[in-house]
């Protein structure tokens, strides 16, 4: 799909949506409860935004309508960076994002969206869900009133779009790089000047220049967002993303109201979005790679040995910064983590990585 026509199919969704629900506050009509769901990205958007809508519609449908989630995208109630605020202010009941977006509120929440060379995204999860990485997210979260459920996963991101081909890290030197997280500490380390921004305004600042440097997700999201137009040279694979998790964060009052069976619905349901937008992003990623490459002329790169040493010396080194001085539950978050990836890598590196080797080697089909 051409940028254009997403984004102007997007807009008259974004009107018709406005119209049909008129922002109306949750209501509870004989025992329904409807429920508002803020998002960080724009209306249709592939992968993210669609599967934040399907995510609604699973709840809605699962619970027979007695929990009905309505879905405004980035824009459509409060701007996209402002859609976990608006659920602890009360605006809204739940948002849909990633939670290295609020890393101001905390930085032990970017380790539950990815870190530099760190968990792939199998590993991310469970971590989560089977190594007490859960009950340390709740504990951040219960300080600003909510609760936090995985519900989607992009697997390994693309590194990022560049206007020109990067030869060392002396060209990353004052780099004007739109680029979130630990990740995007770990570019301010090799000297790029980092900044963060939602989706839909990107490729404005990168067409104005106000942006030398791009990465968002991969192929079939940034195909949508028409980065190509003005960047040729797109680096795969990303080493500060490679496993990257979305969320919702649901107001936590709101949750323990619910009936026990609902509460499961939601809990089931964003389980089922994870590995659902994990399976979505997989098969649609290569698709749009060779779209990028065959039809918009992009020049797939991998970034040179220099920058990837010295990208691994910076995430290593801001690690141990965290773990050194960061607030004692951020600590608790880095030390859970890292005895979780020293044990999760075994089986990633001694049983995974060997049988990729042995069929990248050995397995060709015509």
């Amino acid at each position: 799909m051409k940028r254009r026509e997403f984004f102007r199919s997007a807009s008259a969704a974004t009107v018709g949506a406005v119209a049909a629900t008129t922002l109306a506050a949750p209501a509870i009509a004989q025992g329904n409860i409807t429920w508002r769901m803020v998002t960080t990205w724009p209306k249709n958007f592939p992968g993210l935004g669609v599967g934040a809508q399907n995510l609604a519609d699973r709840i809605t449908k699962a619970s027979g309508g007695r929990l009905t989630v309505q879905v405004f995208a980035a824009g459509e109630m409060v701007p996209g960076l402002q859609a976990l605020d608006a659920v602890i202010d009360g605006s809204a009941e739940m948002s849909h994002g990633t939670p290295y977006y609020w890393q101001n509120k905390s930085q032990g929440l970017s380790f539950f969206t990815g870190v530099p060379y760190g968990m792939t995204s199998r590993e991310l999860t469970a971590w989560v869900r089977y190594l007490g990485g859960q009950e340390l997210w709740d504990k951040i979260y219960d300080q600003f009133g909510l609760q936090g459920f995985l519900s989607g996963d992009t697997g390994t991101q693309a590194g990022g779009w560049f206007r020109n081909e990067l030869t060392g890290v002396s060209d990353l030197q004052g780099l004007r790089f739109r680029t979130p997280g630990l990740g995007g500490q770990v570019w301010a380390k090799l000297g790029a000047s980092v900044t963060n921004m939602a989706a839909g305004d990107i490729f404005a600042a990168l067409q104005s220049g106000t942006l030398d440097a791009a990465e968002f997700v991969g192929p079939y999201n940034d195909l949508a967002l028409g980065f190509y137009q003005i960047c040729k040279n797109y680096y795969f694979p990303s080493f500060v993303e490679p496993g990257l998790a979305t969320e919702i964060a649901v107001s936590k009052s709101k949750f323990q109201e619910l009936p026990e069976d609902l509460q499961e619905i939601v809990r089931a349901c964003s389980q089922a979005a994870y590995d659902d937008v994990a399976s979505d992003m997989y098969a649609n990623d290569p698709r749009a790679l060779r779209a990028l490459v065959s039809e918009h002329g992009v020049q797939i790169r991998q970034f040179p040995e220099e920058i990837l040493e010295a990208g691994a010396k910076a995430s290593m080194d801001l690690i141990a910064e965290i773990r050194q001085s960061g607030d004692a539950l951020t600590k608790e978050v880095a030390e859970s983590f890292v005895s979780a990836f020293n044990l999760l890598r075994e089986r990633t590196e001694g049983t995974d990585m060997p049988f990729l080797v042995a069929r990248q080697k050995y397995i060709k089909y015509s």
